[in-house]
């Protein structure tokens, strides 16, 4: 069945979740008091279930059947404790949907793309300015897409918008020359748009399979940049899943308004995704769905374009101010950190202390519990988890420069950035289990980090602004108890 494409959706109650919409609890999402308590979500909160509500979820899925079943499933999902279950949505026509492909002097690669689509999804390919025009006309005439030719270079963002303003369709697939997108991808990302609020969808974005490969290949198909993991996840700011590529994205366009900001030639993607979220739409990430990239194997290419996207940071600061911080700590756990890197004898036993505190103080927000200190505590772990994690990011990517200066006068400090170098990438390793040996994934790891805070800082510093490197501190009890009917 097709979704009729309708006005521009904005939050309102009028639209609403059809009946048949099915939505499950996330993996990371967790069930307390016989069903009665979920404890999740983006940022983590705990909601408590009536008991109407409760007998409304078979097992750890909803069905939407009538209106208080759509409001609990809406509910859920703007908690992020539930995503949709897109294989038991209905099917959308790929009529309704139309691919635009940017591309500079890239024939081969938007021949292989165009093929794989196989004539199964309309098609415009936007040449921004190549230096053999014929060459990019050539293939879209051979494949029956139309061609946008433009006369100077305008960069990704601009030739997108140049496609979409062409568009008819009411859904578009932004698409870059060097992916590989199969129809039955697209087709499973527009189930999402079942849902009015959904603005934007994209797809998990995997490696092209070209063999072994080098070491960096090898990484890269483990621990890609553009690799979000295999979890669904609703996208915003501080989500698990912050932000997602324009490698290939599928919008709605009666939501996209004017598309990207054309000045920017970095970080676009991510701009597109926090404003339409910033209007109250939903933006999706469904690893169900895959494409595949060519990624960068010669060493100074791949490093290049880590610290290219690292420099994206002071424009995305600019902004969307705090949205784009390196870590968001709440104070409690802010202090645990600097706590710890103090590596002092009563360290553990403090940051131990102030944990439990933490607890009992959250516990006594959770009346409606059965067993208020155990949600409490499982809360707590995973913001204490969630801080050890951001803490490293800071000493290992986002402010090495600093960690490197201070390591050279500090034991301490050199002795919390190898621990958190090493716990950091064995975790990783074992996580990804990549094809390739832990010492080189460890060093790949490491020079990732390195790349990217490069670019960040020398971002920073062209933009004469370190907003972009400064984390911010949420309440410090940001865990939300409401009761949801």
């Amino acid at each position: 069945m097709a979704a009729s494409p309708g006005p521009s959706p904005e939050p309102s109650r009028r639209n609403r979740l059809p009946k048949g919409f099915v939505v499950e609890l996330g993996r990371r999402v967790r069930v307390f008091d016989r069903g009665r308590t979920l404890a999740g979500g983006v940022p983590p909160r705990v909601a408590h279930l009536s008991d109407r509500a409760r007998s409304m979820l078979r097992g750890r899925r909803l069905e939407v059947v009538d209106a208080a079943s759509e409001r609990l499933a809406d509910r859920l999902l703007a908690m992020g404790m539930a995503d949709p279950v897109v294989t038991e949505l209905p099917p959308v026509d790929l009529a309704e949907l139309t691919v635009v492909v940017p591309v500079r002097d890239r024939p081969r690669e938007l021949d292989r793309l165009l093929a794989g689509l196989g004539g199964k999804v309309g098609a415009i390919v936007v040449d921004d300015a190549s230096e053999d025009p014929e060459a990019i006309a050539e293939v879209a005439r051979r494949h029956g897409a139309e061609l946008v030719a433009l006369e100077r270079n305008v960069g990704p963002a601009g030739a997108r918008n140049a496609g979409l303003a062409r568009v008819r369709t009411p859904y578009v697939a932004f698409v870059d020359s060097d992916v590989v997108a199969e129809p039955e991808a697209l087709a499973l990302l527009l189930r999402h748009f079942h849902d009015p609020l959904v603005a934007a969808v994209a797809p998990r974005v995997l490696g092209l399979e070209t063999g072994r490969g080098n070491w960096i290949s090898r990484y890269e198909a483990a621990k890609s940049s553009l690799d979000l993991g295999p979890v669904a996840a609703p996208v915003h700011p501080r989500s698990v899943v912050g932000w997602v590529p324009s490698a290939c994205l599928v919008g709605r366009v009666s939501a996209l308004g004017d598309g990207y900001v054309e000045q920017m030639r970095v970080g676009e993607d991510v701009d597109l995704v926090w404003r339409l979220v910033a209007r109250g739409l939903r933006v999706r990430y469904e690893p169900a769905a895959t494409v595949r990239h060519d990624h960068r194997t010669r060493f100074t290419s791949w490093f290049g374009r880590k610290a290219f996207y690292g420099s994206g940071g002071h424009d995305l600061a600019r902004r969307h101010g705090p949205a784009v911080a390196p870590a968001a700590l709440a104070p409690w756990s802010a202090a645990v950190l600097g706590i710890l890197l103090a590596q002092r004898r009563w360290s553990v036993p403090l940051s131990a202390a102030i944990a439990a505190v933490v607890s009992v103080r959250l516990a006594r927000r959770l009346p409606r519990s059965e067993n208020p200190h155990v949600v409490a505590a499982a809360l707590t772990g995973l913001g204490m988890a969630g801080a050890l994690g951001q803490g490293a990011g800071l000493l290992l990517r986002h402010w090495w420069p600093l960690s490197l200066v201070a390591s050279v006068f500090s034991r301490r400090v050199r002795r919390a950035v190898l621990v958190a170098a090493l716990l950091e990438g064995l975790a990783e390793y074992r996580k990804r289990a990549p094809d390739l040996d832990p010492v080189r994934f460890l060093v790949a790891r490491r020079l990732d980090d390195l790349a990217y805070g490069a670019g960040l800082w020398g971002g920073a510093i062209r933009g004469r602004s370190i907003r972009c490197l400064l984390p911010t501190l949420r309440p410090a009890e940001s865990y939300r108890s409401r009761p949801e009917h």
